[in-house]
């Protein structure tokens, strides 16, 4: 089983990441704060304005280390890579599969199943475990309408009308999630479904800023297994999106990052006085609170849970990986079809 290798995220403003040996270093204002073994490292990801020297760009290239730059909210803007090292006829064998539509739809089908059904389990176990009866009963009824939702995703014609169910679902799903948040911080933490480019509110904020570092771990899942992350089944096809990887995230949006944000408020590491509420209705998360927020999600990572078809202890940072697998798996045919990891 791969080992997961450390992501480095470096977050402190003029930052300036260079090559010691074989290390990466981090110094601020000429200091040296932080020395990491470049073979402990999978992937580097710099928020904001972080300067890089070339001689660790060409070093981290030529080891395989993956680095990406996001902007000071979490928003994606480029990404520096070796050579790619995927298998080429699994490649050709996507883009001979992505056209056909029938596969696309089963594709699409499974994936979106497989989002409903975890996020309909996150419904379920906060209603179970709400002391109020008024959203035990809210979290239930929206339960149930993902679970109308799945049945009617197989008797979907095509892939819009796979897209409608989940916008539909959705649209619930969100509707019914503040209903999971501490009643005496749900007015500071309240949301009107789900805001991006730019998060409305200090819910979709935080989403939005796990769902950034979710996608990149999903993009180099499908890198590693040699899959192009630009060729999706669900998500259409645009220049500069990584479809593919917008595909695979799906199924763990609530699983790891969802559920994460919620621990996160419920237990006060994140309060509201951690975003600025700007000019225009933007809502920001602070530079410390990102450093709380990606400490916690590197922490869940590590949590493992048994795999429900491989059925051995996982970490939940592997699951992308493993998943990347089935699809490769999928795609050469030798696999009936993609089963999406459900969560227990």
């Amino acid at each position: 089983m791969r080992q997961i290798l450390n992501t480095l995220y470096v977050m402190t403003p003029r930052s300036y990441l260079h090559l010691e040996n074989d290390t990466l270093r981090v110094d601020v204002e000429h200091e040296k704060r932080l020395q990491v073994p470049l073979h402990h490292l999978g992937s580097v990801v710099c928020l904001g304005n972080i300067m890089v020297s070339p001689a660790l760009m060409h070093r981290c290239a030529d080891d395989g280390i993956s680095m990406v730059l996001l902007d000071g909210n979490g928003r994606f803007k480029a990404r520096l890579e070796g050579a790619v090292s995927g298998n080429i006829l699994l490649r050709q064998a996507q883009h001979r599969q992505a056209p056909e539509p029938s596969f696309s739809l089963q594709m699409a089908q499974a994936v979106i199943a497989g989002k409903l059904r975890n996020s309909r389990q996150v419904l379920l176990r906060g209603a179970r475990e709400s002391a109020d009866d008024e959203d035990s009963r809210t979290l239930g009824a929206a339960a149930t309408a993902l679970a109308r939702s799945v049945r009617n995703l197989p008797y979907a014609p095509d892939l819009d009308a796979v897209r409608g169910i989940e916008g539909d679902a959705a649209k619930i799903y969100f509707s019914a999630l503040p209903a999971l948040v501490r009643r005496d911080v749900r007015d500071d933490f309240s949301m009107d479904g789900r805001t991006r480019r730019p998060p409305r509110d200090r819910f979709n904020a935080l989403l939005s800023f796990l769902y950034s570092m979710l996608m990149n771990d999903c993009r180099s899942a499908l890198e590693a297994v040699g899959l192009d992350p630009q060729l999706g089944f669900l998500h259409a096809v645009r220049p500069g999106r990584a479809a593919l990887a917008l595909d695979l995230m799906e199924e763990f949006r609530s699983v790891l990052a969802d559920r994460l944000a919620l621990t996160l408020i419920n237990r006060g590491q994140i309060t509201p006085d951690d975003f600025d509420l700007r000019e225009g209705g933007a809502v920001n998360l602070h530079g410390d609170a990102r450093k709380t927020v990606v400490v916690a999600y590197q922490e869940r990572k590590q949590e493992e849970l048994t795999h429900p078809l491989l059925e051995t202890k996982t970490p939940l940072g592997l699951l992308p990986m493993l998943q990347a697998r089935f699809m490769a798996r999928t795609i050469r045919g030798e696999m009936e079809g993609y089963m999406p990891f459900l969560v227990r």
